[in-house]
């Protein structure tokens, strides 16, 4: 989500997210079992399987919940149910963009209540790859404007793979091409700048500007979509004002 201010569209975000830990937990999980049954169980030649287990831990997800999840897709104990990446990409009002990546069970389930979502959030469905191509897989890193200087910042980060830092309101937003994200926090963590978030998302070409109403249909909307048990990430061009997440 991206807005008039990024720091309030993160901040947001992540107060959801912790109101409903249990469920972030259990997403977590679910990426981190389809990782391994793809990529096997070692997180040191898995990129997906050390990208999953990062998320967890930044959702606070406890090591040996982690450890249970990697044994149980690698065979071990329950053999348990398995799970289909499946990517739905639409639009909402105002022709917002919209990409949802879901990890399911049973698409033939799972695919009538997207577009059910979609219909209730005044949008639609589109065809696959007709909205992803506006958006580019990218790491981002948030770091509090106090933690860090500018000359330690540029030190550090341009030396591990950053691409592009620069500096709003909040802080420093630091960028990377998706390969390099774990090598940047691994070395703005060892040089003990302390971060806000770090993800790999998909940041969009264009942003597509909101007023305060079509706004809070948006946070309405991609709400009811991140309740939903199969959807991992939602990610959208909405430029979202700080007055939207205020009303919410």
């Amino acid at each position: 989500m991206a807005g008039h201010s990024k720091w309030a569209n993160i901040k947001h975000r992540k107060a959801r997210q912790d109101a409903v830990k249990g469920k972030a937990w259990s997403k977590c999980s679910r990426a981190i079992m389809v990782a391994v049954k793809n990529g096997g169980a070692d997180p040191d030649v898995n990129l997906a399987l050390r990208y999953a287990i990062v998320d967890a831990k930044a959702v606070n997800m406890a090591k040996d919940t982690i450890e249970k999840a990697i044994k149980k897709a690698n065979g071990e104990g329950d053999e348990g149910v398995r799970y289909e990446e499946v990517r739905y990409e639409g639009y909402g009002p105002n022709g917002i963009a919209i990409i949802v990546d879901v990890l399911t069970d049973n698409v033939k389930r799972t695919a009538p209540e997207m577009r059910k979502l979609f219909e209730k959030g005044n949008g639609n469905l589109a065809k696959p790859g007709s909205v992803a191509f506006g958006f580019t897989s990218t790491g981002v890193i948030l770091i509090e404007g106090s933690e860090t200087s500018e000359e330690q910042l540029m030190e550090v980060a341009l030396d591990s793979g950053a691409s592009d830092i620069t500096q709003s309101e909040g802080g420093w937003e630091v960028i990377c091409e998706p390969h390099d994200f774990l090598m940047l926090r691994q070395a703005l963590e060892g040089a003990a700048i302390k971060i806000m978030t770090a993800e790999v998302t998909m940041v969009p070409a264009n942003l597509v500007e909101c007023d305060v109403a079509i706004g809070a249909k948006m946070l309405n909307f991609i709400d009811a979509l991140e309740e939903h048990e199969d959807v991992q990430n939602v990610y959208t061009n909405a430029d979202i004002p700080e007055e939207a997440m205020e009303s919410e």
